[in-house]
């Protein structure tokens, strides 16, 4: 799979424009990310369906603690009936510097991740569900068909990881750097040990943050911003695995909390922008997959993809 994320900051028109980019630049699948400040993510994708023919169109990801699963797995269904069959449930606990603006305590997320996609393939079934565990269902059913849509796990830490190589279709691992990857490998391969043979084959897929442009500067500079997100989130592990200072981390991650999205940009360093994203030239940016890709499956090319989107696309189809 070669993919690309679109972030709904911008109209949904717009979107819709970065999605026919993204088919004729031949991609297989257009994520759209997902957080309450931005565009509604299924609104987008949606727009995106309307005006592709061909591109698999999913969430990345849908957030299971502000919309209840039960309506996750509807409004998922929806797509793939709309897209006639070319959905793809990006599905994780989301990003929890923004959760808290919302009043979500992110507790147990893995149990809340794997019950939700274990529901929604029960109701994708045509099965009546009651569930009583991190949320409660009680007689839930769809009233119109949905069938089988591959479910992809959005995932960065370790359990998270082995738990989508046991149970998922796939896994969005987020990482942007080689050594991610090369950690994460081990842990996609304890889950695939324990994986039942009826879920056949597994997606291992880097989800990383790329910014491309002709010129390399800028295109780190538009970098920023996506990487303020995943540094004020990132576990202590993986700050230090790449030898990121956690105080500055938890002062990007306080901006972000705050909603002082250009200060926490600011805040970004260096090392974090190494860390935690894939920017620069063309040239650049293929020599940086082409690395990680030593270790996973799939690549899906995240936000900010560039200074200039739309060109971003264009030049990472070409690469």
């Amino acid at each position: 799979m070669r993919a690309v994320e679109l972030t709904p900051e911008q109209p949904v028109a717009t979107l819709a424009e970065f999605g026919e980019t993204a088919e004729a630049a031949g991609f297989d699948a257009a994520f759209v990310s997902h957080h309450y400040n931005n565009r509604d993510q299924f609104a987008a994708l949606t727009a995106i369906a309307g005006a592709t023919d061909g591109i698999d169109l999913g969430p990345g990801v849908a957030n299971p603690y502000e919309t209840h699963p039960v309506t996750l797995a509807s409004r998922m269904a929806t797509l793939e009936e709309y897209s006639d069959g070319r959905g793809v449930f990006g599905v994780g606990p989301g990003d929890a510097s923004t959760l808290s603006n919302l009043g979500f305590d992110p507790d147990t997320p893995l149990r809340r991740v794997l019950e939700t996609f274990k529901v929604a393939r029960r109701l994708w079934d045509g099965e009546r569900v009651d569930h009583d565990g991190t949320f409660a269902a009680e007689d839930a059913s769809l009233n119109y068909d949905a069938g089988e849509i591959p479910v992809y796990v959005g995932a960065q830490g370790p359990h998270m990881t082995s738990m989508a190589a046991k149970h998922a279709d796939g896994v969005l691992f987020n990482g942007a750097h080689p050594r991610d990857y090369e950690w994460a490998s081990d842990r996609v391969a304890a889950g695939l040990d324990d994986r039942p043979d009826h879920r056949g084959d597994f997606d291992f897929a880097a989800y990383a943050s790329v910014s491309v442009a002709e010129d390399g500067a800028a295109a780190r500079e538009a970098a920023r911003f996506p990487v303020a997100f995943v540094a004020g989130g990132a576990p202590p592990p993986v700050l230090e695995r790449h030898d990121v200072d956690r105080a500055a981390a938890n002062e990007v991650g306080e901006a972000v909390s705050a909603g002082e999205f250009r200060e926490a940009a600011g805040l970004v360093t260096d090392a974090m922008l190494d860390a935690f994203c894939i920017a620069g030239t063309p040239e650049e940016v293929t020599e940086e997959i082409d690395a990680v890709l030593a270790h996973a499956d799939s690549f899906v090319a995240a936000a900010p993809l560039g200074p200039d989107v739309e060109r971003a696309i264009e030049l990472l189809g070409e690469s």
